[in-house]
């Protein structure tokens, strides 16, 4: 079982070959504006979902050196079939305590506080929450409340969970382009609020009413919510990504959370804290409590 101690690792701007030719080169930036369309990726998905692509397996196991013995056993029926593999649910456990807030998925985590105008700022681009939600008089609700952001890479686990018991209040797809969720498509692009994305607007039992978003990126097959869900339990899968790198996004509103400082040091310091689903990040504010 995941010990819940934080790890750490560098926001860099350095990357691989591929993603340097395609963000940085100008013969690049024209093939890329062929792949991060979302026909590209469906295609994409379709080849990763025959069973021929089963021989990918073995190879992104030993490269990402992943503990197969983590996960339920299965035969796989092609590659994504692989991808959204299920975990030992006793290794992804919640806090006891309800108040706690846990984080919904594995991935790097980075922390910003929203600003009196709804905004907070990732390295050189500036978001708004509103263009985020394409919702003002949302947006307006998370004034100078608290934007997490957790990036997960290929090796992560792809299923991610509800955080507390809730109601959904209404959930939106916003349709849009699939940009690299890399922090190297961040110099250039501000990719949350160009890529397609799914987001919930819940009312919480603990922490007021919480946005989850799920943000597609370059050759994700797709974002697959649970669909038909009203109520929810603490715990419950939400969803998964297919084949990629994604991104959650979470929204919460004022004195609702109070959150681990270390979250915070990391992000400023352009460190990214990793974490697994069900570590405690924070907790409701002593006022929520009472």
């Amino acid at each position: 079982m995941y010990t819940k101690t934080y790890g750490t690792i560098e926001i860099s701007n350095k990357d691989n070959i591929a993603n340097n030719f395609l963000y940085k080169t100008f013969p690049g930036r024209v093939l890329l504006s062929l792949l991060i369309r979302p026909t590209v990726s469906k295609l994409a998905g379709c080849v990763l979902n025959c069973p021929a692509s089963k021989i990918l397996i073995r190879g992104f196991v030993k490269r990402n050196n992943i503990k197969m013995e983590e996960y339920k056993e299965t035969k796989y029926k092609s590659f994504n079939n692989f991808f959204i593999r299920e975990i030992k649910k006793e290794l992804r456990p919640l806090p006891n305590n309800e108040h706690d807030v846990a984080a919904p998925c594995d991935g790097k985590l980075t922390a910003y506080k929203i600003s009196a105008d709804s905004v907070f700022k990732i390295k050189k681009s500036v978001y708004t929450v509103s263009d985020l939600l394409q919702d003002k008089e949302l947006a307006a609700e998370y004034t100078d409340g608290i934007c997490l952001i957790y990036r997960l890479m290929p090796d992560d686990y792809h299923r991610y969970a509800y955080i507390d018991d809730g109601e959904i209040v209404h959930s939106k797809r916003i349709n849009g382009v699939l940009h690299t969720v890399r922090p190297i498509s961040q110099q250039r692009f501000r990719v949350f609020c160009k890529n397609t994305r799914e987001y919930a607007v819940m009312q919480t039992k603990n922490f007021g009413k919480v946005v989850q978003m799920e943000v597609g990126a370059i050759f994700v097959g797709k974002i697959t919510n649970n669909k038909n869900v009203s109520a929810f339990k603490r715990g419950d899968e939400k969803g998964m990504f297919e084949f990629g790198g994604s991104t959650i996004i979470m929204l919460f509103p004022k004195n609702t959370i109070t959150l681990d400082e270390t979250i915070y040091e990391n992000t400023q310091n352009d460190k990214e804290t990793i974490v697994r689903m069900g570590y405690k990040i924070g907790e409701k504010t002593a006022a929520g409590k009472e």
